[in-house]
């Protein structure tokens, strides 16, 4: 395995875009490798850092906490938790996965918990999953239409009763925007009730009046389902 490991570094090597460094409280700053090329999932938004600031608060108490992040990209959400003492699973389509990889390498020695990279496609089987994680991050999963419906239903098999989701978005004003994030949330809100964590707690320097986190969890149910 380890003669094959090395083509492999050098071809992640070769493949590396441009690295992005998000600073901690405590201790060295994530190094996060972004990509050039690749579509929304290579490069670290600003979403993605606002909530990963915001667990640096200490709001939600992540150590020892079974946590999944959906639509994980660079892994910069997920791997902030993992060094706060989670296990970790991120999650991403087939083709993050090298990426996510990479990165979770090269922070390794900066986590307390654990973390792992696994396949997770939104709408499928999340039997593997199992039991209900007790956080689930998310950070700018809303921007296709196409993919509100096998997310919501995603984050249904995921969630149990005491499952605390974490939704940042950034509030994007321009196209179709405003109303798929409106749909969203008129989906969203049949299962699950919705609380916008105010402005004041985020992390002081990493926050924006256009970047909302929302602490979700589903709505307990009464008899018969």
């Amino acid at each position: 395995a380890a003669a094959e490991e090395e083509p492999r570094r050098l071809r992640a090597a070769a493949m590396a875009g441009f690295v992005r460094e998000l600073e901690r409280r405590a201790g060295p700053a994530l190094r996060l490798e972004q990509r050039a090329a690749g579509g929304v999932g290579c490069v670290v938004w600003d979403a993605a850092l606002v909530l990963a600031k915001f667990l640096e608060t200490g709001a939600c108490p992540l150590a020892r906490r079974h946590v999944l992040e959906l639509g994980a990209g660079t892994g910069a959400v997920g791997i902030m938790a993992a060094t706060l003492g989670a296990n970790v699973t991120v999650t991403d389509l087939e083709e993050l996965q090298e990426l996510l990889m990479v990165n979770i390498e090269n922070n390794k020695h900066l986590v307390t918990g654990s973390v792992r990279a696994k396949v997770l496609k939104w709408g499928e089987d999340v039997t593997e999953f199992q039991p209900p994680p007790d956080y689930i991050l998310m950070a700018d999963c809303i921007y296709y239409e196409e993919s509100l419906e096998p997310l919501l239903k995603t984050l249904k098999d995921l969630t149990g009763p005491d499952t605390c989701v974490l939704c940042c978005y950034e509030q994007r004003t321009v196209g179709k925007n405003p109303e798929i994030e409106r749909k969203y949330f008129e989906l969203l809100q049949r299962d699950f009730k919705l609380e916008k964590i105010p402005l004041d707690r985020h992390d002081e320097e990493y926050r924006s009046e256009d970047i909302h986190i929302l602490n979700i969890h589903r709505k307990h149910t009464v008899g018969p389902q």
